[in-house]
């Protein structure tokens, strides 16, 4: 089987330090950026899965992120997380194309399991 390819994007660097770890201690090739901007260019040198995208952080801010990964990369599922959502960011996330929508804190299998059936539906070069 090939291993899921995460990126993380969070605004906090402790965050996506961490959560980069955990995801590589189960198998999964990630890894991490602090903005936007770094997002979108990391994205250009291609092969990720699964995009796990903060919500809420400086310009370009998540939803702005997933709208040029949507047209951009639509093979790459797009899991949006954060800790300050709103109906109105969930709604127009789901709209622009994420597959999941998570709130922190989460349990790490959970976001797993949820990373791994995002990148399945987008049809992912992933295969098991």
């Amino acid at each position: 089987m090939d291993q899921l390819r995460v990126l993380v994007v969070d605004d906090e660097q402790e965050l996506v330090d961490a959560l980069v770890e955990r995801l590589q201690l189960r198998g999964i090739v990630a890894d991490g950026v602090t903005t936007g901007s770094a997002a979108l260019a990391r994205l250009q040198s291609g092969g990720y899965d699964v995009v796990l995208l903060d919500v809420k952080m400086p310009a370009p801010g998540g939803l702005d992120v997933l709208r040029e990964v949507s047209q951009r990369w639509p093979d790459v599922a797009v899991v949006l997380v954060t800790g300050h959502g709103s109906r109105q960011d969930v709604e127009t996330g789901m709209r622009l194309g994420a597959a999941e929508y998570i709130m922190k804190p989460f349990d790490i299998d959970a976001l797993v399991g949820t990373m791994l059936k995002s990148a399945d539906a987008k049809g992912s070069s992933r295969r098991g």
